[in-house]
Parts: C-alpha cells; sequence; structure tokens
C-alpha cells in the first residue's frame, strides 16, 4: 500500500514514516525542508521517496500525491506560544498558511482518488475560554461552540469543518494535544518538553527558566504512542469523519515537568519561574474514552521513560549542531 505522508520529515512526521516503513508501507515524504529536518530522516535512519514541494501550490501538491492510496496530512505551521500567538501577524500566517495548505491537500486526495486520509487536528480546536478553567478535560464533544485557540487554532477547525462536507474518501481526523519525542523542534518554535531539556542539558550556560508560574497544566504524550494511535485511525477511518482525542489522558504541571527533566539530569538546578513570559492556556487535558473504545488505543510510555529518551536524543543532537 502506497503512503503518502505530509510533513513527514518533521517531528511527528519523521516517526510516523519510520513506523509505517517498519509496518511494510511503501511510504512518500512530502516536505518543504524549509526548517532544515533533512536531519530528522538521517537521525532516524530514513530511507524513502522525497518529493520536496510547497504544499501552498496546488498544481504541485496535486502531483505529489498522485499514486497514494493513503494519505497522513501533518503538514502546518505549528509551533510554539510565540511562534504562532507572539503577534496579529504570527496569528494571521498561521491561519492563512494553513487553510491554504490544507484545502490544495484535501482537493489533492480527492484529485487522485486517494481511499483514506488521516487529518491532523489539534486540542486547539476546543474553545479558549474552556482552557482557562483549572483541570479542564476535553471529551470530542466538548466542541460545543466555537472559539479557538488563535490563528493556528481556527486554522484546525476550518480544516474539520471541510472534511466534515467532503465525499469520496474514509476520513479520520485526530485531535493532537502535547507530543513529545525524539526529532522535536530545538529552535524558536520548539514546545515545552524541548525548550526545558535543552536548558538543562546547557545549565549553567543558560538558566533555566520556565515561563509562568508553574502551575498551568499539560497533557504530555510520547510520540511513540501519538504514532500508533494515528496508524490505527487510519486502519478504523470511516466515510463520515471519525473524530478522535489523541493524549496522555493525564494533566502534568509544568513544574512537576521542570522538576522531572532536572532530576533527569543530575544536575542540582536553579529552577527560575517568570510569571511575565507568555503560558497559553491554563489547562486542558485528553479524555481517552473513545480513544480507547474505538481504537483499541492506550499510551505505552510513561512520561517519566519519554523524557528519559528525549533527554538521550537531544544530548547527542546537541553535541553535533
Amino acid at each position: 500500500m502506497k503512503t503518502a505522508v505530509t510533513g513527514g520529515a518533521g517531528f511527528i512526521g519523521s516517526n510516523l514514516v519510520k513506523k509505517l516503513l517498519n509496518k511494510g508501507h511503501v511510504v512518500v515524504i512530502i516536505d518543504d525542508f524549509s526548517r532544515g529536518n533533512e536531519f530528522n530522516l538521517h537521525d532516524l535512519g530514513i530511507d524513502t521517496e522525497i518529493r520536496r514541494i510547497d504544499l501552498r501550490n496546488y498544481e504541485s501538491t496535486l502531483k505529489s500525491i498522485k499514486g497514494a492510496e493513503v494519505v497522513f496530512h501533518l503538514a502546518a505551521r505549528v509551533g510554539s506560544i510565540d511562534y504562532l500567538h507572539g503577534s496579529k501577524w504570527n496569528e494571521l500566517e498561521a491561519l492563512q498558511s494553513n487553510l491554504i495548505i490544507d484545502a490544495n491537500v484535501f482537493r489533492a486526495c480527492l484529485g487522485n482518488g486517494v481511499k483514506k486520509l488521516v487529518y491532523a487536528s489539534s486540542v486547539a480546536v476546543y474553545p479558549i475560554e474552556n482552557q482557562d478553567k483549572a483541570e479542564t478535560t476535553f471529551s470530542e464533544d466538548s466542541l460545543d461552540h466555537y472559539n479557538p485557540e488563535g490563528g493556528y487554532g481556527w486554522s484546525k477547525l476550518m480544516g474539520e469543518i471541510q472534511l466534515a462536507w467532503t465525499e469520496g474518501l474514509d476520513i479520520g481526523i485526530a485531535r493532537i494535544f502535547n507530543i513529545y519525542g525524539e526529532n522535536g523542534a530545538l529552535g524558536k518554535s520548539s514546545h515545552v518538553v524541548t525548550s526545558l531539556i535543552r536548558k538543562a542539558i546547557l545549565y549553567p550556560q543558560e538558566k533555566y527558566i520556565v515561563w509562568g508560574n508553574g502551575q498551568q497544566t499539560r497533557d504530555f504524550l510520547y510520540v511513540g504512542d501519538c504514532v500508533e494511535a494515528l496508524i490505527k485511525m487510519q486502519e478504523k477511518s470511516t466515510k463520515e469523519p471519525l473524530i478522535i482525542n489523541i493524549g496522555s489522558d493525564r494533566a502534568v504541571k509544568i513544574s512537576t515537568l521542570a522538576e522531572n527533566i532536572a532530576r533527569i539530569s543530575g544536575r542540582n538546578m536553579e529552577i527560575i519561574y517568570d510569571p511575565s513570559k507568555p503560558t497559553g492556556p491554563f489547562s486542558r487535558t485528553s479524555d481517552n474514552r473513545q480513544a480507547r473504545a474505538l481504537l483499541d488505543w492506550e499510551p505505552k510510555v510513561s512520561l517519566d521513560e519519554g523524557l528519559r529518551r528525549t533527554y538521550k536524543w537531544e544530548e547527542r543532537r546537541l553535541k553535533v549542531q
């Protein structure tokens, strides 16, 4: 079965490609490599067909997907809080770029007779005001009205709406929570786990500063578990889009995360909390009941084990940069 992965050289995409290849899929990576993420493929020992294109161009997108029976659509403008929400321009860029990319990929899937599509949506589609409350848990039916998180959240919500009106292929929509693990972005678009691990590795040359007061919570899922869920979604996708939360089903305080990373580092570090820095929503945790019932899936890798794997990878990665 020929499978295309948009954003296949990125964080989740590269881990997904490796798993698909190990399962015997013929995989095509579709990526623009704008962030220099060729290293991701080399680091995971991935050797497969690569189509380097700009998904904002429809004709190129149509040609790149030709021949694929299954498409995992992960490509998007995504990144840290500041990268996505640091200014009105960042919000607009995330909205417009992702709307164009999604529309082109969806049309190209239909134009090429693709049988199955798995779309990487986000927890950001859930109403933002509900994410400012402590211990907030979201089930798939929590989207009872529309008020997503910024331009990125609106783009993902519009992607879901487009797919609800799409006919002709089986669809799975993965509402992904906070994913961490090997091949995570290390630059300005890095997420909290890789950002804190980097600071821990470079300490004391770089201070171990945590944005916010540490009381906000997140749902952290190891990338290997995320990949397993995405593959199960492809297997279970249906004509009426199958919508599933992909998270750990567990709320973790940022202070707890920072302390765990400090412990794994083996260093006696001073943890500095900076409430003046942006922190995003206060709390959002996945309700995994549908994932268990419909996918027969649940996370296998504990936070401690996942952080140790990620720390080891990032330590080695920083040495070769």
